[in-house]
């Protein structure tokens, strides 16, 4: 037996969550399995006696089997003897050494980056463009009684959400929003049943009620004509727990006014334009007040929740954000999903169409046409567009109602944005939601990524008398960065990379992965529910991900094999691991590989409250 990793060791699972209620494991606890795809006398061996949640991998070989297998001439094997049994090794042996490549490579990565990172922030500072310093006083202001504790920039999901638990919590809370009323927005629908538990952790979930809102209880996934319905893992929960789905503005709106209920909230229009800095420090928010007075207001901590299009974040964080692809956006009147109460996704030409229920009469329509440019609305390219090219893609029932909405001309369009959290430490302040953080909307992981950070927030600040103290509370708030890095993460990647995986291609070997993963989804069983427990929310492993990630490329390669190993096929076979490979390494190195997978050897990890 060799040991791939020590006991004492945790290479391969994430550590439990320190600060926030833990997350039910819904996969099989599997004790030992032997991999019938290895050469005689080689097997896998994975084992769980070690640490609950910790795998251990051995490869167990038989010697003769070995000395056997290498006196073969290379040549000859890679020209005639290639097969499904070599593939694999090739697979686990590029896989564990890239593995250990980033772990020997993470001291050198992790300085480098803190070097650059530290002189951006110096400069974006000096540039004052998001940061500006108070004219006024040569001196440093005395702290005010009557200043809230937080001030809180933006009221959306993610602010209004934070302004209610911290203000339940006793702090006392501004929230500055730009418009208090109702939004109106094609994207943010969807709460995933993980959404909803952090929901009911925060004391938040009757602002699901009386809005409309609809249960969701899974996917169904259409392809070439066929379907499959892959339902939430909710057999150990209690009956209230379900994805929502529901019109965003109605929901933010009653988080909103759960929020004023606190007479230590107080919610007010205005347009926050730069944060105030004394000395290094961010002090509170320079705003305009809705008659168009600008204003100052102080806080020990300010926490920028300005949605996808801040202005703020440049100063606290790195933004590299990205966008894909669009989304155009219909609402459906008058038909029926063919699986009630499940979100629908159908895997077209050229990107994914997505359908889901927003009130008992509405359906929500969103078509993804990949890249920035768009066809005209306005001149009526758009609705040809939607008729010639998606319509024919659309289920028959459907496809009536969907003419009809594209006839009715209320189109709306939202350019789909993804950025990998890079924030600078900064004192005094701290950026939250679609302002530090995004993915793309296709798993709608959105909502639950906020909340879940809110979570880890609110127990982090818990123990904390005052905030009055910078230099601790922002040592101590880099924690919050790396507890929530499992879980973000997680939805991150999953998004990214299955955005990519049904999105068609003119490549044979990604549409193969296509058809791969379609397929092995319709397997039920673990191949089903691990990929939505994921999805969901439920289940936010890291390592799950990746392992049901490279199963479905490894069940691509098998099918491929099938009924005989064609050197063509073996090609496309080869070209399918290395595309699967470039799809998801990229995401996880931009997520922070040591964060996602390793959090526990990150020294802010095991941070402790200020004593203060």
């Amino acid at each position: 037996m060799l040991p791939i990793r020590s006991h004492r060791s945790s290479i391969f699972s994430s550590p439990p969550h320190r600060h926030s209620s833990a997350v039910r494991n819904l996969a099989p606890q599997t004790s030992a399995s032997t991999n019938p795809q290895f050469p005689s006398g080689v097997s896998l061996i994975v084992s769980r006696k070690v640490k609950k949640h910790s795998p251990v991998f051995y490869l167990h070989t038989n010697t003769s089997a070995i000395q056997s297998y290498s006196t073969t001439n290379f040549s000859s094997f890679y020209c005639e003897r290639m097969d499904a049994y070599s593939i694999a090794w090739a697979f686990l042996a590029f896989l564990f050494g890239f593995t250990f490549f980033f772990v020997f490579r993470l001291k050198s990565i992790d300085s480098s980056r803190g070097k650059n990172d530290d002189s951006m922030k110096r400069g974006m500072v000096d540039t004052g463009y998001e940061i500006r310093s108070d004219p006024t006083n040569d001196e440093l202001r005395p702290d005010d009684e009557s200043d809230p504790d937080v001030i809180i920039v933006g009221a959306g999901v993610a602010g209004a959400a934070l302004a209610y638990t911290l203000g339940k919590d006793g702090r006392r809370v501004r929230a500055i929003e730009r418009d208090l009323s109702e939004p109106d927005r094609i994207v943010g629908e969807l709460l995933q049943p993980g959404g909803y538990l952090k929901l009911v952790e925060l004391g938040l979930e009757d602002c699901v009620e009386n809005i409309d809102a609809q249960h969701v209880l899974g996917y169904a996934l259409f392809k070439d004509g066929k379907s499959t319905k892959l339902s939430y893992p909710l057999e150990k929960f209690q009956s209230d727990v379900a994805g929502r789905s529901f019109h965003n503005g109605r929901f933010i709106q009653r988080m909103r006014d759960k929020a004023s209920t606190l007479p230590n909230v107080q919610l007010e229009q205005g347009t926050v334009t730069s944060l105030l800095e004394e000395n290094g420090t961010i002090k509170g928010v320079y705003y305009k007040t809705k008659a168009g007075e600008e204003v100052k207001a102080y806080a020990p901590l300010t926490i920028v929740c300005d949605g996808c299009f801040s202005n703020l974040r440049r100063a606290l964080c790195n933004p590299k954000v990205d966008i894909p692809s669009c989304f155009v956006g219909l609402v459906l009147e008058n038909c029926q999903l063919p699986f009630q109460n499940h979100g629908h996704v159908i895997l077209a030409d050229p990107s994914p169409i997505l359908f889901y229920p927003i009130s008992s009469t509405e359906i929500r329509c969103l078509v993804d046409i990949p890249g920035k440019k768009l066809p005209s609305v306005a001149s009526g390219d758009m609705a040809n567009y939607l008729k010639t090219v998606v319509a024919p893609q659309v289920p028959p029932e459907l496809h009536d109602a969907f003419i009809s909405a594209v006839d009715k001309g209320s189109i709306r369009t939202m350019p789909n944005r993804s950025m990998p959290a890079a924030p600078y430490p900064t004192r005094g302040a701290l950026l939250m939601g679609d302002a530090f953080n995004m993915r793309h909307p296709l798993t709608g992981g959105g909502m639950t990524v906020a909340l879940s950070d809110i979570v880890v927030l609110q127990n982090l600040l818990k123990p904390l008398r005052d905030l009055k103290d910078a230099d601790s509370l922002c040592k101590y708030l880099e924690s919050f960065y790396t507890l929530r890095k499992p879980v973000a993460s997680t939805i991150n990647t999953l998004a990214g990379a299955l955005y990519k995986v049904f999105s068609a291609s003119t490549d044979q070997a990604r549409n193969e992965m296509r058809e791969a993963c379609f397929d092995y989804l319709s397997l039920g069983g673990l191949c089903s529910r691990g990929p939505v427990a994921l999805l969901s929310g439920l289940n936010p492993r890291p390592l799950s991900l990746v392992l049901h990630f490279f199963a479905v490329a490894i069940y691509g390669v098998g099918r491929l094999l099938v009924p005989f190993p064609s050197p063509k096929r073996l090609w496309i076979g080869a070209r399918l691991i290395s595309g699967a490979s470039a799809i998801i390494f990229p995401i996880i190195k931009a997520e922070g590989f040591r964060q996602m997978f390793f959090p526990s050897t990150i020294p802010a990890y095991y941070r402790a409250p200020p004593l203060k």
